[in-house]
């Protein structure tokens, strides 16, 4: 292929680009590849997670104008590009029963209608490759759920002269994969890994969890070698920081331990329009040769 590779990663709010994938954005974006995340939502509603600024009345107040600002900052260390789809934050509903889903949110739009924007993303950028959640969102936050929806149509629907007219030329992406960093082949490697070096693993919680929800097991098809870039996921992480306690358990793994146990990246292929053989180690295998 002789033009330049591009990539897009959709996510639900800001913040979403820095823990999913983020290694394997820069890693990308250090080999010429062009990478856009499209952010679905402002994260309006996003609690402020960071016991240090909690009580904070100006980032209460502000919390939008915050979180834009601190998306400006992970952008830039992660060297892509990012675009809003402006759609609202519809919050994490807690309790029982869950209280009603806020009027207006992002969750409770139409999919169709919602893809829309989405589409129009795509045939501007013209990405190769979309990576974003999958039907559970990785979690079952209703924004990531609506993230994988509207990710749906809108692969389908961009390359389709006759569907959503008035969003510029038709462009049809190549791949779709899903998000799989949270994955509970890497949790069980870290956290034995932890254990046998005599040191204190955050993970034991995680994999008590998931033999509680009987979680299936998703199909990793893909490893994308990216340890080089850890430190750069990390540092955008921490960009966000109404959203990420430094001194919290995302940290707690010491690097060296990292890399060296798990070294990589996971994602599900969801979608090809191309041959490609798996596993995989490359989100533009049977891409880039064709």
């Amino acid at each position: 292929m002789t033009e330049q590779l591009r990539l897009m990663a959709v996510h639900a709010h800001p913040d979403d680009e820095s823990s999913k994938g983020a290694a394997t954005m820069a890693k990308y974006v250090s080999e010429g590849v062009d990478v856009l995340v499209a952010t679905c939502t402002g994260g309006e509603r996003g609690s402020i997670l960071n016991p240090k600024l909690q009580g904070d009345t100006y980032i209460e107040e502000h919390i939008h104008e915050v979180r834009k600002k601190e998306m400006d900052e992970a952008r830039e260390i992660l060297g892509v590009k990012q675009e809003w789809l402006g759609f609202v934050d519809s919050g994490l509903p807690e309790g029982d029963p869950l209280p009603p889903l806020p009027e207006g949110c992002f969750a409770l739009q139409d999919v169709d209608e919602a893809a829309g924007a989405l589409v129009k993303l795509i045939r501007e950028f013209r990405p190769h490759v979309i990576t974003t959640y999958d039907e559970n969102g990785g979690y079952p936050h209703p924004d990531h759920i609506m993230t994988h929806k509207i990710s749906m149509v809108a692969f389908d629907a961009a390359g389709d002269p006759e569907k959503y007219p008035g969003t510029g030329e038709p462009w049809q992406p190549l791949k779709l994969y899903y998000n799989q960093g949270f994955n509970r082949p890497r949790t069980v490697a870290l956290h034995e890994a932890l254990l046998e070096r005599g040191l204190e693993s955050p993970y034991g919680e995680w994999l008590e969890r998931w033999k509680s929800f009987q979680k299936r097991e998703r199909t990793l098809t893909t490893y994308v070698p990216c340890a080089d870039f850890f430190e750069i996921r990390d540092k955008a992480l921490i960009a966000h920081r109404t959203q990420i306690d430094p001194d919290g358990g995302w940290f707690r793994v010491p690097m060296e331990i990292q890399k060296e146990v798990w070294p990589t990246e996971e994602y599900e292929l969801a979608r090809s329009l191309v041959d490609t053989s798996l596993p995989e180690d490359d989100l533009f295998a049977g891409i880039r040769n064709n």
